[in-house]
């Protein structure tokens, strides 16, 4: 059944500039480098990959925080690169985004009213003073805390609670999408989970669109209805995250689910190991840019880039030999009657019992 695109990137690409002066050569690093995606209206969409793959540039660049080297971002079938003054205002009350560091990322001289009720002067201006206190309030409660916290300060607060207080505000303009950096990769576990469940049920109140930035694959498995893998600034592996996780087709896919630590003492699993380390995105090599570290890398995979290609319906892997791999090595992990892989079951077994705990 077809859904409706919220949210599209088109051959996007972010090229920074470092080095140079004092006679020596500047460098290029593709941060990002043709990445195309498609998230679809009321769905969670995650982005992995490990860190330095290009995941929290790609957010910035679909939040228009960054403008693109090439390509375009569509949010509601609109390009969103020319927008400037009052028309990219009125996008980010569409639009909001969640940080990674809930410390950093609120203004620790203004109090958590202040900081919540700011969208709401910037977009909502008919309110009253009391009016958007009244509202504040409401968000506020919405997230978890209460109507007088928003007499307190950021420092005031645990971690858990900031980041509640950054959903807030993200809340306030009435956004249709949301985008998360990381949004809870700065928490413990236990409050990772609460902060989780909230989002999922601000998600079901509200009917948001959220895209999920992170390296954390339990998150990604209980957050999001599909994933997009990334690996040095480019997607290699997209679709439902269910058969991502029980049969992924990419290799480095596979060597990522089989990094999961195992959470039962004693009980050991097969992990793929990579060699090497990860190419520098101001030289990638040739070809496809996982050969260097690949198991099943054959001279094809050094001199040509492999095209994204349908694996199964509504999933795609950008690799020479993923039928080939599949065929002679099976799924990294078995997979039970449910179409589910019983590896990544136990594996995320702590994680389901957290979010299975709605109350958390």
């Amino acid at each position: 059944m077809m859904r409706e695109t919220i949210l599209e990137a088109v051959n996007l690409r972010k090229h920074f500039r470092s080095g140079g002066g004092l006679g020596r050569t500047a460098n290029t690093v593709r941060a990002v480098d043709g990445v195309s995606l498609e998230v679809h209206r009321g769905e969670t969409f995650a982005i992995v990959g490990e860190s330095g793959c290009g995941k929290s540039t790609l957010a910035r660049l679909l939040m228009r925080l960054l403008d693109p080297t090439e390509g375009d971002v569509l949010f509601d079938g609109r390009s969103i690169a020319g927008l400037r003054g009052r028309t990219l205002r009125d996008l980010r009350r569409d639009m909001q985004f969640v940080f990674q560091d809930p410390f950093s990322s609120l203004n620790p001289r203004m109090t958590v009213g202040k900081l919540v009720g700011e969208p709401l002067e910037t977009h909502s201006p008919e309110l009253s003073a009391r009016e958007r206190r009244a509202k504040v309030a409401e968000l506020l409660g919405r997230v978890g805390l209460r109507p007088e916290h928003a007499g307190r300060y950021p420092h005031e607060f645990s971690g858990g609670q900031r980041q509640r207080i950054g959903i807030a505000r993200a809340l306030a303009s009435g956004p249709r999408l949301i985008i998360g950096d990381e949004p809870v990769s700065a928490l413990d576990v236990s409050v990772q989970a609460q902060v989780i469940n909230r989002l999922h049920d601000l998600k079901e109140e509200f009917d948001l669109t959220l895209v999920i930035i992170a390296h954390d694959l339990a998150v990604i498995r209980h957050m999001s209805d599909r994933v997009a893998v990334m690996y040095l600034g480019q997607i290699v592996e997209t679709g439902p995250s269910e058969q991502v996780f029980a049969n992924p087709r990419h290799p480095y896919t596979r060597a990522l689910l089989s990094a999961v630590p195992e959470p039962v003492y004693g009980r050991a699993h097969d992990r793929m190991a990579l060699k090497g380390e990860t190419p520098s995105p101001s030289a990638p090599p040739d070809g496809c840019r996982f050969h260097t570290r690949c198991p099943f890398a054959t001279e094809e995979c050094r001199k040509r880039v492999p095209e994204m290609r349908e694996m199964a319906p509504g999933q795609g892997a950008a690799c020479h030999h993923a039928e080939k791999i599949a065929a002679e090595h099976g799924s990294p992990v078995a997979v039970t009657g449910s179409g589910r892989s019983e590896g990544a079951e136990r594996r995320f077994a702590m994680y389901a019992e957290a979010i299975a705990d709605r109350g958390a």
